[in-house]
């Protein structure tokens, strides 16, 4: 069925704040202090990520696509497989998305943002930092993270169990996808994997008068835009090339 273009930007919206709610949500319960799950471990967030993704698909994979991630959708349209009078669209409301989805992580973890001193730790629950404070590897890593990300969701898919009905267990692959990939790639840089998933939440990091959050790392802000954009566009049409769309 082929819903409307309004419908389709409401699915992007809901989906991405739904992503960052889970996500982030997930990080805020580690690396603040405080709360229940403090210090439990990168494997909480590993699972709130792959989670955080899974939901919003098997809600609206079947409406817009699920793409939820700019350099998802714009990979698409270079590979001629989305219209590109619905990019600019689609990836403004997966921005406001985003935006939305921190605040109300914010939200929920106020008194745990004024008792964590860390600035470093409160950013890490919006947006993403290199670890070795390199930016050429937080781009090579947030690179081939997004290439392995995009050239695998493409393969998922178009497999033929996602093709011939059985879309439920495609958009569980998806999930479970990104909660290896942030479990194999999440030590150098979070990572973000997806544009929107890092720039709405430093831009509300930047807005917010938080007590200790410190720097919003603007000089490093471009690495996780860029990088994701590239490799979605190098991953989609590598695939194309292979396979076909």
């Amino acid at each position: 069925m082929e819903f409307p273009l309004l419908t389709k930007l409401a699915a992007e919206f809901f989906g991405t704040a739904l992503m960052i709610v889970l996500g982030n949500g997930s990080v805020a319960n580690v690396e603040l202090k405080g709360t229940k799950g403090h210090h439990s471990g990168w494997i909480i967030i590993s699972i709130g990520y792959g989670f955080a993704v899974m939901i919003p698909a098997l809600m609206f994979g079947s409406v817009s696509g699920n793409h939820i991630n700019p350099a998802f959708t714009l990979g698409l349209a270079i590979a001629g497989d989305f219209p590109w009078s619905q990019v600019l669209p689609y990836i403004s409301v997966q921005l406001l998305g985003a935006i939305v989805g921190q605040l109300m992580v914010v939200a929920c973890f106020k008194p745990h943002y004024d008792l964590t001193k860390d600035p470093e730790a409160i950013l890490a629950t919006f947006s993403t930092i290199d670890a070795t404070k390199s930016r050429f590897n937080g781009f090579v890593n947030e690179f081939f993270g997004t290439f392995t990300l995009v050239f695998s969701a493409l393969a998922i898919t178009h497999s033929p169990i996602f093709t011939h009905g059985n879309q439920g267990a495609g958009f569980i692959g998806i999930g479970l996808l990104v909660m290896v990939i942030v479990t194999s790639f999440g030590g150098p840089t979070g990572p973000a994997l997806n544009p929107a998933r890092d720039f709405g939440p430093r831009l509300v990091h930047a807005l917010l008068p938080l007590k200790h959050k410190g720097s919003s790392q603007w000089d490093y802000a471009w690495i996780p835009v860029l990088a994701p954009f590239l490799a979605g566009a190098c991953a989609t049409l590598l695939y194309k090339a292979i396979f076909g769309l």
